[in-house]
């Protein structure tokens, strides 16, 4: 081999030695980027995946943690039942009532006999049996029923005055052990449906009253009756649905009251249940269960402020305490306003009856004493103005006997402010 040709030899090998590093370069360069990009591939289907499990982890608590919540719910509810249950009580009525038996007395007419002589050939086909009835003694029966609950271990009971308002009627309280005890009425209130027993006992389970005036639409509350007057303690669940209420309730005998400042509420409140608790999620009595609206899902309750000052008066005088201010009203609004020509929209108008007798103001009672006389208005009680969402029956009964307060009255077209001392409402 010449020189030359080991020259160019040389020359190529040491080309195709470039050229191979050069494609060994680009293979390996593309080789790179084909890992980068499923490198890339990988990591983003990774971070997908990634993404997609921890959405369902956190959805997953957070469901969990819903779970969780209704379900300390629950058994807050079920807890507070247990708690409350032993002291609602059913009242029942039972008359005593003559029992009758029937019988049958045998007559007989023979048309026959004067012709025939007596008896006749056909006498026994004019034989009778006339059914007759007499009393063969007396007998207790059941002839309705209500709900209570207890207020003092020692047996004081509040109820509806409606359910224990007949006469010649026995009323037998049985407490949720199903223990029958012989009631006693103690008190009934003439101006609102609340009624007192008592039963003989101690360390009974009593129940502790809320203060209403902190109740809000829309709390959780529990009514617990004697539904029907059949299904004892029966629960219902539901929510403060207005406050303040003005409704007119029958109690099924053709009476008829005005209740006003009732608590309205969904939790189911059926026949029977009239006169049970209504209780907020602490075990406290907001209210006592009095009337239902011909619709459903409304049901109504005495605000336990007032119920309480009855019951109090009752177990420390014996008898229902409560203040009387002594004047018949009618609330003024601007129709009131405007058909009779006043000059102010809101407070209390003095007004007699229809009645004969039936007076504006009574004589010796405290708003006598103090000086109102018919046709004043009363503008404003103790300082609170008198419309529709402040009625002055409700500001009275918050007060107690002997209590003197300021009363803003318009007489003869003039304003003026006068102290009232409140007096016990007469028997």
């Amino acid at each position: 081999m010449t020189p030359q040709e080991t020259k160019s030899q040389l020359v190529a090998s040491i080309l195709g030695g470039l050229i191979g590093s050069i494609s060994i370069l680009i293979v390996a360069t593309v080789v790179v980027i084909a890992s980068q990009d499923q490198i890339k591939t990988h990591v983003q289907r990774w971070l997908e995946t990634s993404s997609v499990q921890t959405q369902q982890n956190v959805l997953t608590t957070e469901a969990a943690t819903v779970t969780d919540g209704e379900g300390a719910r629950e058994q807050l509810l079920i807890d507070m039942i247990k708690q409350v249950s032993p002291s609602v009580v059913s009242v029942t009525l039972t008359k005593e009532v003559p029992v009758y038996e029937q019988y049958y007395e045998e007559d007989s007419y023979d048309p026959f006999q004067d012709f025939f002589g007596s008896p006749s050939p056909f006498g026994d086909l004019f034989q009778r049996r006339i059914p007759q009835q007499r009393a063969i003694g007396n007998e207790q029966i059941e002839i309705g029923g209500g709900t209570g609950f207890l207020i003092s271990t020692d047996g004081y009971i509040v109820t509806n005055r409606h359910v224990v308002d007949q006469e010649g009627v026995e009323y037998t309280v049985i407490t949720d052990d199903g223990t029958e005890h012989p009631a006693t009425i103690v008190a009934k209130d003439p101006v609102f449906d609340i009624a007192v027993l008592k039963i003989d006992g101690e360390d009974f389970p009593a129940l502790t009253f809320g203060d209403s005036d902190e109740v809000e639409v829309g709390q959780t509350v529990i009514a617990i009756g004697n539904a029907l007057a059949e299904f004892r303690n029966t629960v219902s669940v539901g929510v403060v649905s207005g406050l303040s209420r003005s409704v007119t309730a029958g109690d099924g005998y053709g009476h008829l009251e005005r209740l006003e400042g009732v608590i309205q509420t969904d939790a189911a409140i059926n026949p029977g249940n009239s006169g049970g608790p209504l209780i907020d999620l602490n075990g406290h009595v907001i209210g006592v269960n009095v009337a239902m609206a011909g619709a459903e899902n409304i049901g109504f309750a005495l605000p336990s402020n007032m119920v309480r000052k009855v019951s109090e008066s009752v177990q420390q005088n014996g008898s229902i305490v409560r203040p009387f201010l002594g004047i018949r009203y009618i609330q003024i609004n601007e129709t009131l306003k405007e058909k009779n020509n006043l000059s102010v929209d809101y407070g209390v108008l003095v007004i007699r009856g229809e009645a004969p007798g039936e007076l504006a103001v009574t004589p010796g009672s405290a708003a006598d004493k103090a000086g109102i006389t018919e046709n004043d208005i009363l503008l404003e009680f103790d300082g609170t103005k008198l419309d529709e969402e402040h009625r002055l029956a409700n500001l009275i009964r918050a007060k107690d006997v002997g209590e003197t307060v300021q009363v803003k009255i318009l007489s003869k077209g003039e304003e003026q402010t006068i102290n009232v001392t409140l007096e016990a409402f007469p028997e």
